[in-house]
């Protein structure tokens, strides 16, 4: 019996330490150091306090996922690191970091990308709320994976052929991507930062329909047909949305009425999960896609949540959503796919590889 590989991943992409320990596709531990509560008040992530608090949080992080998951760095057979695509300060830390275990305890390197890393961490046992994950890797058809990532960086609809070696770009975002929408809008309405979880919860007394919000590149022009696709068929854009949410806010206080926030982050959060879900069913019937994994930060958003369980269940899609510890950025992400890629055999990245903050999602390994 082959011995199941026993990896350490690292994340350093953006505001949270994330040290995971996986061991084939079982995770161990999964410590995460968030410094979040710095930028608050910035309303935003500044990158030079994002890589400080990387620094103050790196070794706690680890001597706290070694002790949990009660090894040692010699028992250790690889460690994985975000190359990219982040804050390239930050990048910077945690690829410093891994460099240096790998040089001290002579164990290979992968430096892999962050965003196939939410595709991985959501195929570990027991991962997933639906109970799905590992159990679904040997019925899976090479095209029968796609991922829906929904992030403050990134909003993208992947297909999964190779988890390793093998994903293809089918749409992303061509201006804001959700989380970032959400952050803004937050602001308008006066509720704190992150924008995600504040406009979730006022959105739970409000109405989804209160307002009628544009649904970006949904047009038939940029939609096209399955015959002759549009340019941006699986595409998506916020920057329109955010504007009507501003205009209609000024409007309120332009006639000194009180602003309805709750009706306007349910309206404004039912257009971007409507038009999200929507493009990625759209995508999944005509990719062949049969499983979908939801991924990123924003997939702990519950409207979101339930949306696509609704639609995959209508389109006959099987979903998987990790649960919510495991949906914003962590060391098991990193640690999963990097126990993937020892598994099937992938070279090491080396020591010698830079940190690419755009790097592209069809780069699984740098």
């Amino acid at each position: 019996m082959t011995k199941e590989p026993l990896v350490l991943g690292i994340e350093s992409s953006c505001d949270e330490t994330g040290i995971g320990i996986v061991r084939g596709n079982t995770l161990l531990t999964n410590a995460v150091s968030s410094s979040m509560d710095e930028h608050v008040r910035f309303g935003g992530v500044i990158p030079e306090i994002a890589s400080r608090a990387h620094l103050d949080a790196f070794v706690p992080a680890l001597q706290s996922a070694l002790r949990e998951a009660d090894v040692t760095l010699d028992e250790i057979d690889a460690i994985a690191v975000t190359a990219g695509p982040g804050l390239s300060g930050a990048l910077m830390v945690g690829v410093s970091a891994a460099k240096a275990l790998s040089v001290a305890t002579g164990k290979p390197l992968y430096g892999i990308n962050h965003l196939v890393a939410h595709v991985g961490v959501g195929l570990l046992e027991d991962s997933g709320i639906e109970g799905h994950g590992a159990e679904l890797l040997d019925q899976l058809p090479r095209e029968g994976l796609g991922a829906l990532l929904v992030s403050g960086g990134h909003t993208e609809i992947l297909a999964v052929r190779d988890i390793t070696s093998d994903v293809e770009l089918l749409g992303a975002t061509l201006d804001d991507a959700a989380g970032e929408a959400y952050d803004k809008v937050a602001r308008l309405l006066g509720l704190n930062y992150p924008g995600g979880p504040a406009i979730d919860n006022a959105a739970r007394a409000g109405h989804r329909k209160a307002f009628n919000f544009p649904r970006g590149l949904s047009a038939r022009k940029f939609m096209g047909t399955a015959e002759n696709p549009g340019p941006h068929r699986y595409d998506f854009s916020f920057s329109g949305l955010k504007t009507a949410v501003a205009r209609v806010v000024e409007g309120f206080e332009t006639r000194g009425e009180e602003i309805p926030v709750a009706d306007i982050a349910a309206s404004f959060q039912e257009s971007v999960v409507d038009v999200i879900t929507k493009k990625a069913m759209l995508a999944c019937q005509e990719k062949g896609i049969k499983t979908l994994l939801l991924g990123g930060g924003v997939a702990a958003n519950s409207r979101l949540r339930q949306l696509a369980a609704d639609r995959c269940a209508e389109h006959g899609i099987t979903l998987i959503i990790p649960k919510l510890s495991l949906c914003t950025d962590n060391g098991a992400m990193v640690a999963a796919l990097g126990a993937r890629l020892v598994a099937e055999g992938r070279e090491p990245s080396g020591i010698d590889f830079e940190t690419d903050s755009s790097l592209p999602v069809t780069t699984v390994l740098i």
